[in-house]
């Protein structure tokens, strides 16, 4: 258990800051789910929405520290590449 003032603060801080990051990451992961549904479904035009959502809130995660820049730009590259080879199919 922490004994300074700085240390009992700072446990303080730290669990705010978690749970913002927890929301964050989780809206990020819930939105590429919901791209990859919408891609198997098929329907194109639900997918490229759906797609642009899940990367915007990846690059939201990224810009706040959540996620690694890289980790973000890797998921939507992936998404991407679905979205591309459902485009190629129709």
């Amino acid at each position: 258990m922490a004994n300074t003032k700085s240390a009992k603060k700072r446990i303080r801080r730290d669990a705010r800051v978690r749970l913002q990051n927890q929301r964050h990451r989780s809206r990020a992961r819930t939105e590429v789910k919901q791209a990859r549904q919408a891609i198997v479904s098929g329907d194109l035009n639900e997918a490229e929405e759906a797609v642009r959502e899940a990367a915007k809130w990846l690059d939201h995660a990224a810009s706040k520290g959540v996620i690694h820049p890289n980790n973000a730009s890797r998921r939507k590259s992936r998404l991407m590449k679905q979205l591309a080879r459902l485009k190629a199919e129709k």
